[in-house]
């Protein structure tokens, strides 16, 4: 899909940029996390399993987060061999069965998410004892932020005249 003229307007836009500050955070704590983590292990011979553990934390919530963005900015990974010989009618609904595939991704992995999480919240993680839900809260807010993403994208498209 072409990007939006205007990506960065609206609430759901500012909330994906407030998401990718904190995702910013999250690298550089999860940067530190690894080196003090490496300086435990290398230099003082000893093991640190909670800097690692919340160092896995820090990058579960970089990816996540950041995602979202992404999308918005249509900026994720993608092949456009294809869309790139399509014009008018077929390049839209391309672009739209795309969008509704990924949108479809986001549903399942969010209801999949909440049947594990289900089972999953009564346990704790290993090194801290982190909740799981805390854990996995990252994973969550990026995937409805996604989820959100990928409906405004479909909704844009199905506003927009197949030849525009």
């Amino acid at each position: 899909m072409t990007a939006d003229p205007h990506p960065d307007k609206g609430w759901l836009a500012h909330t994906v940029r407030a998401f990718e500050r904190l995702a910013m955070l999250l690298l550089v704590a999860m940067t530190a996390l690894i080196v003090i983590q490496v300086l435990g292990r290398n230099v003082f011979n000893a093991g640190l399993p909670w800097a690692e553990e919340l160092a896995r934390y820090c990058g579960l919530g970089v990816v996540y987060l950041t995602v979202p963005l992404l999308l918005l900015h249509d900026k994720h990974i993608k092949v456009q061999l294809l869309p790139a010989w399509l014009e008018g009618r077929p390049k839209w609904t391309l672009e739209l069965v795309n969008d509704l595939l990924v949108l479809a991704f986001c549903l399942i992995f969010l209801t999949a998410g909440w049947q594990f999480l289900k089972r999953a919240a009564q346990f704790s993680t290993a090194a801290l004892a982190i909740p799981n839900w805390v854990y996995y809260l990252p994973a969550a807010i990026g995937m409805v932020l996604l989820t959100l993403v990928a409906a405004s994208r479909v909704l844009r498209l199905m506003t927009r005249s197949p030849a525009s």
